[in-house]
């Protein structure tokens, strides 16, 4: 994971749950230009967790790797060379 920073999820989808396969990940609601503010999310000793901000509920699954989610098209991979050029 360290090649690739924490993993980001969100839910334009709009369903019930994300199952990801990190306990610790960034939550930003929906793709941007429509997220929310990026929240940190650490499930700890949990397994499920309700983001603060959106209230997206998440549950781990052991089975998806740490930048899975399932469904697969809520994870979002930020294009850096993009974010960087519009500064």
């Amino acid at each position: 994971m360290a090649d690739k920073g924490t993993p980001h999820f969100h839910n334009d989808p709009g369903v019930p749950v994300i199952h990801v396969g990190s306990k610790e990940f960034m939550c930003i609601g929906a793709t941007p230009p429509f997220d929310h503010p990026h929240i940190f999310i650490d499930m700890g000793y949990d397994n499920e967790t309700i983001c603060s901000y959106c209230s997206t509920l998440f549950k781990y699954d052991p089975s998806l790797k740490p930048d899975e989610a399932r469904p697969a098209e809520c994870v979002w991979e930020p294009d850096f060379a993009t974010d960087a050029s519009s500064r």
